[in-house]
């Protein structure tokens, strides 16, 4: 039987050996670990810039709606100050002052002796500027407040006092029967809203052959506000 010598048998062991080292299999083990963990920082690292970006759109989505509804807010403010001036230019044209309905009040209060001469309206204005609203990041802290006019109107009435005694007398009753007409009552013109402004010394009237005084009412309406 022959006998066969295997000349790389110590060579073949130790390289089995070198295999079945533990340490060597640790290193192998160690090294997946690592690339694993490496792997899975990457798809987190990758995850982290997706929702980044995601976040990113979903702010400037919101910025948007933010911006758009802060505008919506201006807007309606803005509407609600041109709604709030149109009412008031429609409450002021169908409240203005008409001079046709005073013409023909005095002519339904007629007095004995008193001749009226000449009649006239004075209408003045106060106003107080408008004060905007404070908005805040789309919210109104404080309220605005719109322009308002208060109008003041004067009818002043020259007349003459022609009767048998001409004084306070007649002038008295030409204010009470002014403020008893219907005009003057809708008016709220009362009396004591109708004053004596002057009154002159008697003198004589050569036409009507008999001495007069002159004399000047005033008639203070009540004050009307107006919203602008």
């Amino acid at each position: 039987m022959p006998i066969r010598i295997n000349l790389l048998a110590e060579a073949q062991a130790a390289e089995d050996l070198r295999r079945r080292d533990p340490v060597k299999r640790f290193a192998y083990v160690a090294v997946c670990l690592v690339v694993m963990v490496l792997v899975w920082i990457s798809s987190l690292q990758v995850k982290i810039m997706a929702d980044n970006s995601r976040l990113n759109t979903l702010q400037s989505r919101l910025n948007s709606r933010t911006n758009q509804y802060a505008q919506i807010l201006e807007n309606k403010q803005k509407l609600q100050e041109v709604s709030d001036k149109l009412a008031a230019l429609n409450h002021l044209a169908a409240g203005r002052f008409l001079l046709g309905t005073l013409l023909d009040a005095p002519m339904h209060a007629t007095v004995d002796g008193i001749q009226l001469i000449h009649l006239r309206t004075e209408q003045s204005y106060d106003t107080s500027a408008a004060v905007a609203a404070v908005v805040e990041r789309g919210r109104t802290v404080t309220p605005g407040k719109p322009a308002t006019s208060v109008e003041h109107i004067k009818l002043i009435l020259d007349a003459k006092d022609l009767s048998a005694n001409p004084g306070n007398v007649q002038i008295t009753k030409f204010k009470e029967t002014l403020a008893a007409t219907p005009y003057f009552k809708a008016q709220q013109i009362s009396t004591n809203s109708i004053l004596l402004k002057n009154l002159s010394s008697p003198q004589y009237d050569n036409d009507a052959g008999k001495p007069y005084v002159q004399f000047i009412l005033e008639c203070q309406y009540p004050d009307i506000n107006h919203g602008l």
